[in-house]
């Protein structure tokens, strides 16, 4: 391995640490105790080697968000694999919550925190497009006579309502099945136009 590959992995180590320790500390005391000088204690690493890889907290916080992307592309695929119609999107949209639920700072980083992020352009980052594609796989066959682009985005937009006003307690807790299922139905039986 040359001098230079060896920078390049040590390089790769430190910028996964940071965001780790970043994503660690978002989950365990909220997005306001993030701050280069506590990443810099957490990490050991100096501020000045924290600013050679993010120019500040909010490249961090972008850094989780797209990471967090990844890993809800991946959960999604898993969830829809080997399904068709109700089933895809029953697991989907219960993935989502779930995702949703148990990381909230990364949930929060991805949907919440301004993030200078481009959805749907040619500059959204491939870990973007990949949960979003997820999306597509399962909806698109549901679409029948509706533009499924827009089907997509209004049960995404609806997913994140719910999974937002459950986290911060402004629906009953007691009927989350309810919705989720009144969701599904309203998406899955559609009249054909007239």
């Amino acid at each position: 391995m040359s001098i230079q590959q060896r920078r390049e992995r040590e390089r790769a180590e430190r910028h996964r640490l940071i965001v780790d320790a970043a994503r660690d500390l978002a989950e365990s005391e909220g997005w306001d105790a993030v701050t280069t000088r506590r990443l810099a204690e957490r990490v050991e690493y100096s501020q000045p080697v924290l600013y050679s890889h993010f120019k500040g907290k909010d490249a961090i916080v972008r850094a989780v968000a797209v990471d967090g992307f990844a890993v809800l592309a991946g959960l999604l695929r898993t969830a829809r694999t080997g399904k068709e119609g109700a089933a895809a999107l029953r697991a989907t949209a219960e993935t989502y919550l779930d995702f949703a639920a148990e990381r909230p700072a990364l949930y929060d980083a991805m949907f919440v925190q301004r993030v200078d992020i481009p959805f749907g352009t040619a500059e959204t980052p491939a870990e973007l497009r990949a949960a979003f594609e997820e999306f597509v796989a399962t909806v698109a066959p549901l679409a029948g006579h509706r533009d499924p682009e827009t089907l997509i985005e209004v049960f995404w937009s609806s997913l994140h309502g719910l999974a937002t006003l459950t986290a911060g307690r402004r629906l009953r807790p007691d009927h989350h099945r309810a919705r989720l299922d009144l969701l599904l139905t309203s998406l899955l039986n559609h009249p054909e136009p007239t």
